[in-house]
């Protein structure tokens, strides 16, 4: 689940970020748009090697495919949703699919200052009652020459989907808020066709599991970070990012066997690992 979801939000996705590591998927999905007076959809689908969601993989380590689309107005407001699909660790409730939906505004600050804030709706159709909850967000962007720097914050107030059942330690079983920090930066390398792209996330919320394993912060606390490169040619990207976490052996062990590749109790779906990813905006 997901940050903002980083390969779609500098996309996860990072818009896409979107897919790499999320903070928050369809927010960034759309890259390019077809305009109609004061209303602009954009859109994008991605083929990535791993979806991580704040560090974590959400598709057991294997290759995800995921989408989003985005409608705008003039005005700032926009609604949107991105989809993809889920394996192991990811599949809270027996889903095999997670799709968020998204309504925002964004407000230009003038100076290539940019707010946006919103809701995001995480949902994970076909899988058990009570798996999807609600987070906000809020982003500040700001962009001079090559050099675009994001600062943000997602939350997620207490809700049933994220109450801990688990024995993870101090949990006592409390039903409890959720909070993720975040900074993005991009940079266009001058005179070539590539973007350096930096993320660092900080996750502070319930630790283990909710009632049908849904968790933003499996846990407690932890960083996450992401340093990549990409490269664009007509409306394709290609990039290629390691996605890495603080969360030790030991604090895996106890989420095991889930938070394993292949769910055999063997490594954890937090290590560091490199993601590549194509996508394609329209």
């Amino acid at each position: 689940m997901n940050g903002i979801k980083f390969v779609g939000a500098m996309c996860v996705s990072v818009m896409a970020c979107g897919v790499i590591a999320s903070p928050s998927h369809a927010q960034d999905a759309a890259v390019e748009g077809a305009d109609s007076g004061s209303v602009t959809v954009n859109g994008s689908v991605t083929l990535a090697s791993d979806y991580r969601f704040r560090g974590v993989s959400q598709t057991d380590g294997n290759m995800t495919v995921q989408g989003g689309l985005t409608v705008s107005h003039d005005s700032g407001l926009y609604a949107g949703a991105w989809a993809s699909n889920l394996a192991g660790w990811g599949t809270f409730g027996g889903a095999n699919m997670e799709l968020d939906l998204l309504l925002g505004f964004k407000a230009d600050l003038g100076g290539g200052a940019m707010l946006d804030t919103g809701l995001i709706w995480y949902m994970y159709p076909g899988g058990a009652d009570d798996t999807d909850f609600a987070e906000i967000y809020a982003k500040l962007s700001g962009t001079t020459g090559p050099l675009t720097l994001t600062g943000g914050v997602q939350y997620a107030p207490k809700q049933y989907a994220l109450a801990n059942v688990s024995n993870a330690p101090d949990s006592a079983g409390q039903t409890q808020d959720n909070l993720y920090l975040f900074a993005d930066g991009l940079m266009a390398v001058p005179e070539t066709p590539f973007t350096v792209k930096a993320h660092i996330g900080y996750s502070d919320g319930n630790p283990g599991l909710g009632p049908n394993g849904t968790s933003v912060s499996p846990t407690g606390s932890y960083w996450d970070w992401m340093l990549g490169v990409d490269t664009s040619w007509r409306n394709l990207t290609l990039g290629v990012a390691y996605v890495d976490t603080d969360i030790s052996d030991a604090e895996a062990l106890r989420l095991q066997p889930n938070f394993s590749k292949g769910q055999d109790g063997s490594g954890s779906i937090a290590d560091g690992t490199v993601v590549l990813s194509l996508t394609a905006a329209f």
